[in-house]
């Protein structure tokens, strides 16, 4: 011994001899060395028995030990340090090697390369992690094995590969999860230190210095994966998960996104051969549509025909079509979608598992955090916690801009037959029908924004009990204005589409009639949209059912109109103009019977039956002047203005100019009771038809300002459905000018009726390739007089 002090044996014992002899408490020898108390005491009761030398160094520096003490102390320190469990250099890790690559990987080239670079990063100071993190089925293990694979050579000190089990009733703890890293590296049990915290102090030591990779597949959360993380070292870390651990600071993301068609039919390639590939060409295509180019449904469906090699991929296909079956037939052996997606759902909260299930109810391809509190029974706040708390699981995807969430198909198809099995069809229809309600009660009052004769006072009556079904059910929610109401009736088409739809098949049909009336106006800012029919179809319908001629002359009106305007389709339009006109004439509506004359002209005109049409259209213009109401007159406009272009078509441009003139002069008179917004809409359309007039007649100067006049009013009130023909019309009449501006606007003319799907998109085009023939024709003259006047020079 020296001066008492133990000269070799147990580490523990000699620290605490020399902390005593210095006089030094546990807590006084932690504040000189920074190190931890509860280190301390590990130390000195033999539970650490080897600390790292950095440590030992500290520890003699606060307890003033010269150099020949200092190193009796390191001696002691070494004795009980680990020492590794085979002599085969620092890549030995014992066990969690990695596993085996799949031979058959696909895609995913931009994320390897990602990682790639990102091992290229790693320095003494820069262990770097990356996350890779979506849905049940992305393929998140395959690629982080590919990549840590193909990563290797650049980790020389060791590969190591930890399931942590985070979809497990009880995923492995940080303790557990050190204790088997640390035994990779050699450390004996006996030398691994009890507590979690010395656990990872010993393995961040231990890697501090190692140019190491480290999979960590199948992580919960950022706790569990914290403390196994290098905090030194030329390492790169890959953590797989379910969930987005956002709370990791700086770490690099992976983003794993489905596969593209044909990179899904690629991996199927690989399974089955490229034979079978190449003999049913769309089946495999078909094919990996149905599986959602889900990396884990194309496998599936690849092992099972591996496992098949007679059978042909169609009949695959054909049994996957059926919604019902198709989770049945992803499932080869033990690997199946449906289990991928229960083992995320049981772990899920309750609420969570509600929303996510009744959210499979709504209609569309994506869903508001309103759709899913509704289906849900939850408030809205708790709507948009859970909504956020299933993006963060890999179970929904958030739209990058709005607030709005999407299932994956096969996803959808699961949480709908968890509604089945937890809730029951009692459940299923108070949910639906709770939302259907809603739904047409915020769809009829932001529709009402539109209407130009709502004053107001909805129409009808109470009913189910409302006592006001036309009041926005969330007033303080509700859009303020046309633009919120428009941007709502947008995004929401599909949900209160299939609200009506629900409405109309369980009888509520008054309902059904105020939500189709309050979309009138509305309709005609979207031509464009075939919904249109089925409304009116269904109102029209609902109409009958009620026993109201009035309204069904009304709404088989309105019928007639989404035929004639939304799908081009006239013969449908006829039937339902002259059913409306039998109902009219039955209930004494002289209104609507000018409107059912007025639109079965359309129709007969579409038809090719142009005298047919000037007929009804006199007969509905003499029925409605014969009308006292404001309504009668805005009708009365409409015929007139339609009359007048017949006739122009008709080559009659000298009567239609004068039935145009006297629509516009009721439009200058004005209308009692109607808006001066309203009347400048139809005041707008008689100057487009004046101008075309004009035009008809060449009288070119004196067409373009009453066109341009209404292109502008129909602009200002956002109704491209009209804008895009009056913009074509003030085009023919530039090129006929030679106006500068005739290109660019023919060319938005085009791409404005391209967008709404309308016939005259090809007359646009046609319109374009005369004004480019012109051009060319000019331009070959101008050069062919130019050579002219040189060679006269020349002979000069």
């Amino acid at each position: 011994m020296r001066d008492g002090t133990p000269l070799t044996g147990d580490f523990g014992q000699r620290l605490r001899h020399l902390r005593t002899r210095a006089g030094l408490s546990q807590e006084a020898l932690s504040h000189a060395a920074g190190v931890s108390v509860r280190a301390l005491a590990d130390m000195e009761r033999g539970r650490t028995r080897g600390p790292q030398r950095r440590t030992v160094q500290v520890l003699a520096e606060a307890l003033g030990l010269d150099d020949a003490k200092a190193a009796d102390l390191e001696k002691s320190a070494a004795v009980g340090r680990p020492r590794p469990r085979t002599a085969t250099g620092p890549a030995a890790t014992g066990t969690l090697a990695l596993p085996r690559d799949i031979k058959d990987f696909t895609a995913r080239g931009t994320a390897l390369a990602g990682l790639l670079e990102l091992a290229r990063d790693t320095g003494p100071d820069r262990p770097e992690v990356s996350v890779v993190a979506g849905q049940p089925g992305l393929g998140k293990t395959a690629f982080a094995v590919h990549a840590a694979h193909r990563l290797a050579p650049h980790f020389p000190d060791g590969q190591f590969a930890l399931d942590l089990h985070g979809m497990d009733p009880e995923p492995t703890t940080p303790r557990d999860a050190l204790a088997r890293l640390l035994g990779a590296l050699g450390i004996a049990d006996a030398a691994i230190p009890a507590g979690t915290d010395d656990r990872a102090g010993l393995w961040r030591s231990l890697t501090g210095d190692r140019r190491m990779l480290l999979l960590l597949d199948n992580a919960v959360d950022e706790s569990q994966v914290g403390p196994l993380l290098p905090g030194a070292g030329p390492a790169l870390t890959i953590v797989t998960s379910r969930h987005s651990l956002a709370g990791l600071e700086s770490v690099h993301r992976t983003d794993l996104a489905l596969l593209r068609r044909e990179e899904a039919v690629e991996l199927l390639t690989r399974i089955i051969g490229p034979e079978r590939v190449r003999a049913e060409a769309q089946a495999a295509r078909d094919l990996a549509d149905l599986c959602g180019q889900l990396p884990l449904a194309v496998r599936i469906a690849g092992q099972r025909l591996l496992s098949r090699p007679h059978e042909r991929l169609s009949k695959l296909v054909a049994r996957l079509a059926a919604e019902g079956r198709r989770l049945d037939g992803l499932q080869a052996g033990s690997l199946r979608v449906r289990a991928a997606f229960a083992l995320s759902y049981r772990q899920l909260p309750t609420d969570a598992r509600t929303f996510l299930r009744r959210a499979a109810l709504a209609a569309g391809a994506d869903f508001s955090p309103e759709t899913g509190a509704l289906l849900a029974g939850l408030s809205y706040d708790d709507a948009v916690a859970c909504a956020e708390e299933l993006t963060d699981a890999g179970l929904l995807q958030s739209d990058a801009a709005a607030e709005r969430y999407r299932f994956h198909d096969l996803l959808r198809l699961y949480a709908a037959e968890q509604v089945a099995i937890e809730d029951g069809p009692e459940i299923r229809d108070a949910a639906l029908d709770r939302t259907t309600r809603w739904m047409l009660r915020r769809a009829t009052a932001a529709a009402l924004h539109f209407d130009v004769e709502h004053e107001g006072s909805p129409p009808g009556g109470a009913h189910d009990g409302d006592p006001d079904p036309h009041g926005d059910p969330d007033p303080d929610g509700a859009p303020a204005g046309r633009e919120e109401a428009r941007a709502w009736l947008e995004a929401e088409r599909a949900q209160w589409l299939a609200a009506l739809r629900r409405a109309h098949e369980t009888g509520r049909h008054q309902q059904v009639l105020d939500t189709a009336q309050a979309m009138h106006w509305f309709s005609d800012i979207n031509q464009h949209w075939e919904q249109w029919v089925e409304v009116f179809q269904r109102s029209a319908d609902s109409a009958r059912l009620l026993g109201s001629r009035r309204d069904e002359a009304i709404h088989l009106n309105y019928l007639a109109w989404s035929y004639n305007m939304c799908v081009h389709d006239p013969h449908n339009a006829l039937t339902s103009a002259d059913a409306a006109l039998v109902a009219a004439r039955d209930c004494g509506d002289g209104l609507q019977e000018g409107w059912a004359l007025g639109y079965g002209a359309g129709a007969l005109h579409r038809q090719g039956l142009v005298p047919e049409a000037q007929t009804r259209l006199r007969a509905g213009a003499d029925c409605l002047a014969s009308q006292k109401s404001a309504q009668a007159r805005l009708a009365e406009l409409t015929i007139l203005n339609s009359l007048g272009t017949l006739l122009r078509q008709a080559g009659q441009p000298v009567e239609a100019l004068e039935t145009h003139r006297r629509s516009e002069r009721i439009c200058r008179a004005g209308i009692p009771g109607r808006t001066d917004e309203l009347i400048a809409l139809y005041h707008a359309v008689a100057r487009q038809q004046i101008g075309n007039d004009l035009a008809a007649l060449e009288r070119w100067p004196e067409a373009e300002p009453p066109l341009r006049q209404a292109l502008a009013a129909f602009e200002t009130a956002q109704m491209p459905a009209w804008a895009g023909p009056a913009r074509l019309d003030l085009g023919h009449v530039l090129s006929a000018l030679g106006h500068p501006e005739a290109r660019a606007t023919l060319l938005a003319a085009r791409d404005d009726l391209t967008g709404l799907r309308s016939p005259r998109q090809a007359e646009a085009a046609a319109a374009l390739e005369a004004l480019s023939a012109s051009s060319t024709s000019a331009t070959s003259s101008a050069s062919s007089a130019s050579s002219a006047s040189e060679e006269t020079t020349a002979a000069r």
